[in-house]
């Protein structure tokens, strides 16, 4: 019907009464005529889409998303990683069709964990079904603005229509560094969830041994639950921003520990450095402490050891420490992608940390009392560690280097070979501990 045209069977009215079995017609009743159908489907489509919260995210669909490819360049890849990355891609699309349970997916930014569970609420919207898309941030921000007395949205009608819709989609859940309000909220809304059997789609960046007890009891069933990690991108990649691309081709292959140009006893000391780099990286255990002028090697082997270790699989988080400050001040930033909390943490309990030019930063106060809060952590924790440092530990502050020595956990060893770059002779003469 051609727009303007009046309906011959409605008169423009958009409604009839339907008829009975009978023939006859029941005038107690009204049901949308056919000429306004197209119409409501429309509005309805409308209605889902605002009501889904996805926004631009809307483009973020399986059509988009190849089942063996991620944000990350495919050929980054190994053969391996992509076929469990299809796999995930089809446990997605099965549950597209069908959503019944819980479905997680666990791995690091720039996995596609967040593209997969938009493709899920974006098949969902376009079959006509109800389905709700919101950050764990922005969700505890909403209702914590729902107290103020402007707000057009109670809290209690917020949080039910979060709590009870048919799909949910939460986004980027992390409960760590949640406030004692925060974990509450989240709890109280997971737990109603997993009563209630009601669908719910979670994505997080924390692994499944670090979650809360609670929810790790959830995720535990299953039955209702299917929880899918992502493979892990290399620390060294995640972290571009840090400029550690040279330090991929930093290998024990690569290096020189030979150096014909050196003094027998420092061509022995940079063979014991190296053997202890090999050993510490088959199994990290304990600190390891290099000490020595720039250009001895001993960003190289710390390289070295985390290309190992990336290499067999194993989570590693190599950073330089000025590098890292300036990170932590940026998350404060109101454009940060990731609060200062977060960041920390990971930093705290990363399973292999590796410090490059620990003592060049900038001896501010604030500088100071983060990386004690670090190195304390880690200390407590017994949590491998691998550091680099010019300085000899006199010069480093009294509350780190006490733990540096500690026999029980530190391994300090001082590199004697001079900058291979120039034949640079030492300039300053490090304590051996």
């Amino acid at each position: 019907m051609s727009e303007g045209e009046i309906c011959p069977v409605c008169k423009g009215a958009g409604f009839v009464h339907p008829a009975l079995d009978s023939g006859q017609i029941d005038f107690s009743r009204v049901v949308p005529c056919r000429c306004s159908k197209g119409e409501l489907r429309k509005k309805k489509t409308e209605y889902l889409q605002k009501y889904s919260n996805l926004g631009s995210l809307s483009q973020l669909t399986f059509d988009t998303l190849s089942p063996k490819e991620k944000s990350i360049r495919h050929s980054e890849r190994s053969e391996e990683s992509q076929e469990h990355f299809a796999q995930v891609y089809q446990a997605a699309k099965a549950f597209a069709d069908n959503p019944k349970g819980w479905l997680v997916f666990l791995g690091p930014s720039g996995s596609g964990k967040t593209h997969l569970a938009c493709a899920i609420a974006n098949h969902r919207l376009s079959l006509g079904e109800p389905v709700f898309y919101i950050t764990a941030a922005d969700l505890l921000d909403h209702l914590r603005s729902a107290f103020s007395p402007t707000s057009d949205t109670t809290y209690d009608e917020l949080f039910e229509r979060v709590k009870n819709v048919p799909l949910l989609v939460l986004d980027d859940l992390a409960l760590g560094s949640a406030t004692a309000w925060a974990k509450e909220k989240l709890e109280q809304l997971l737990h109603h969830r997993f009563n209630a059997a009601l669908p719910t789609v979670i994505t997080s960046d924390i692994p499944l041994e670090r979650m809360d007890d609670r929810l790790r009891g959830h995720l535990a069933n299953n039955e209702f639950c299917h929880v899918w990690e992502i493979q892990r991108k290399s620390p060294l990649e995640q972290q571009s921003s840090l400029k550690l691309e040279l330090l991929k081709n930093m290998t024990f292959d690569n290096f020189d520990h030979k150096r014909l140009d050196l003094p027998s006893e420092q061509r022995q000391n940079l063979r014991q450095a190296f053997n202890l780099a090999v050993d510490f990286a088959r199994s990290p255990e304990g600190w390891l402490i290099y000490q020595g002028v720039n250009g001895c090697g001993k960003t190289h082997l710390a390289a070295a050891i985390a290309n190992y270790r990336l290499a067999q699989g194993q989570p590693v988080f190599f950073v330089v420490v000025p590098d890292l400050l300036d990170h932590l001040r940026s998350t404060f930033s109101p454009d940060s992608k990731i609060s200062y909390d977060e960041f920390f943490e990971k930093i705290k309990e990363t399973p292999l940390l590796i410090l490059d030019d620990f003592g060049e930063q900038s001896a501010t106060p604030w500088a100071q009392e983060k990386l004690y809060q670090l190195i304390n952590y880690r200390y407590n924790a017994r949590l491998p560690m691998v550091i680099t440092t010019c300085l000899s530990l006199d010069e480093i502050e009294t509350r780190i280097s006490s733990r540096m020595v500690d026999p029980r956990i530190s391994l300090v060893f001082n590199i004697t070979a001079p900058d291979y770059r120039g034949n640079v002779k030492p300039t300053r003469q490090t304590k051996r501990y």
